[in-house]
């Protein structure tokens, strides 16, 4: 290009806006306006999430007592849960158990009811009838359960009058209590994954589908082979969503057995709120809560890894 053309080009060229000094521009302002809008999410997550957590590290490692002197123990409170504390490690296992029995009903169910769902007439009065039961207080329902597992309750009406058998009292047995939480909490719970495999059900390629059933895939083969690598995102978040959860079970066990009949039912929640509310040992409290977090945080990491071998994304 020759020197003519080039000035030609700088005369005739916009002039560039200069930002004005002192950061008082549009995109500062715009700066300012983002941090307005975020600044209620930002305090409230460090008031009622950052803070709590920093001050349960700092409790968990204190004799915390609600009135008294406090004093600094170190990793005490965490070998008194692990080595002192008996009912510490009944509700491990008891947590453990009821993960182990109420994750996978509720996923096979939930799956299960999602496709028989998918081929029925009205789908959504079905998707909505079994969601009900999820956006009903769980302390309510376990109340509701309560009255029908008691003796003389409907459970025990029916299985007398239809089949002649007499129930045990399902809550105050150690054999049947936890059984009778799992299967309460199942009821409880199902409609949520049932939804979000629904909605994974629902979103299935049909192209691929149709081919499949070109290739002679039909009913169990389908399934197996093609419907549910396709669902394996949702599968996979609804394994770990509601893993998460049934560790931290406690409303229901709380409302229909206190954690008994003896420690049968006692779960690490249950622990840590005995703890810091009736023996009020605050630093105790902590620390079993870290250690449910540790359990939690362990476990959602093994999954992780895990899922890269069984987990199929679309690119």
């Amino acid at each position: 290009m020759a020197l003519s053309e080039l000035t030609r080009t700088a005369k005739t060229a916009p002039p560039v806006k200069q930002q004005p000094a002192g950061g008082r521009g549009p995109r500062a302002r715009e700066r300012w306006y983002a941090y307005g809008f975020l600044s209620p999410g930002i305090i409230g997550l460090t008031v009622f999430t950052l803070f709590p957590v920093g001050m349960a590290v700092v409790m968990s490692l204190h004799d915390w007592p609600i009135f008294g002197e406090r004093s600094f123990l170190g990793f005490d409170n965490f070998r008194h849960l692990l080595a002192e504390d008996p009912t510490f490690l009944v509700s491990v296992r008891n947590t453990f158990v009821f993960t182990a029995l109420f994750l996978p009903l509720n996923v096979l169910l939930s799956l299960a009811l999602a496709f028989w769902i998918a081929n029925c007439r009205g789908r959504q009065v079905f998707r909505v009838l079994f969601f009900i039961p999820t956006i009903t207080p769980m302390v309510v329902s376990a109340v509701i359960w309560k009255m029908l597992y008691q003796p003389d309750g409907v459970f025990d009406h029916y299985l007398g009058s239809w089949f002649g058998i007499d129930a045990p009292n399902f809550l105050a047995d150690p054999d049947t209590a936890m059984f009778a939480v799992v299967a309460m909490s199942v009821w409880q719970g199902i409609g949520y994954n049932l939804i979000v495999f629904s909605a994974a059900i629902d979103a299935l390629p049909t192209s691929v589908l149709e081919a499949a059933e070109i290739d002679g895939a039909r009913g169990l083969v389908k399934f197996l082979r093609v419907q549910l690598p396709l669902m394996s995102p949702a599968v996979f978040f609804v394994t770990t969503m509601t893993m998460i959860t049934s560790m931290q079970v406690f409303t229901q066990t709380y409302i229909l057995t206190k954690g008994g009949p003896g420690d049968s039912t006692v779960t690490m929640v249950q622990n840590v709120y005995e703890n810091g509310f009736i023996s009020r040992d605050l630093g105790v409290a902590a620390a079993g809560a870290w250690l449910l977090f540790a359990v939690i945080l362990l476990i959602t990491a093994v999954q992780f890894v895990g899922q890269k071998r069984w987990v199929h994304y679309e690119h």
